[in-house]
């Protein structure tokens, strides 16, 4: 049997500036989920820390513990990695004044 695999863009071409999330994704068939975020265009002032938040109904959100740097520089890539997450997943981010970061999320799923 061939393991399910999938891969959803979930933020393309959107800019981040001030608290910016992705859209929210229902995973919870999936056993790993891997976040990529690129910086489309170069990003203004500093990057901020990204966390992941989880949530039982898309809805309301919680920070799931996970968090990395957002990318400081064109088509640099951030990685965030997610063994157990429940149903819904999604990234967010606080940006200080001025700064943003126009982005590509994609979410890849295996179960």
């Amino acid at each position: 049997m061939l393991p399910e695999n999938i891969t959803a863009v979930i933020a393309r071409n959107e800019l981040w500036r001030g608290d910016a999330a992705s859209e929210p994704y229902e995973a919870g068939w999936a056993r790993e989920a891997v976040f990529f975020i690129r910086a489309l265009k170069p990003p203004l002032g500093p990057a901020p820390k990204a966390w992941v938040e989880i949530s039982p109904d898309g809805m309301h959100w919680v920070r799931e513990g996970t968090e990395f740097g957002m990318p400081e520089q064109l088509d640099a890539i951030a990685v965030a990695r997610l063994a157990t997450f429940g149903n819904w997943v999604r990234v967010a981010a606080r940006y200080s004044d001025g700064a943003e970061c126009t982005v590509l999320v994609t979410l890849h799923l295996k179960a």
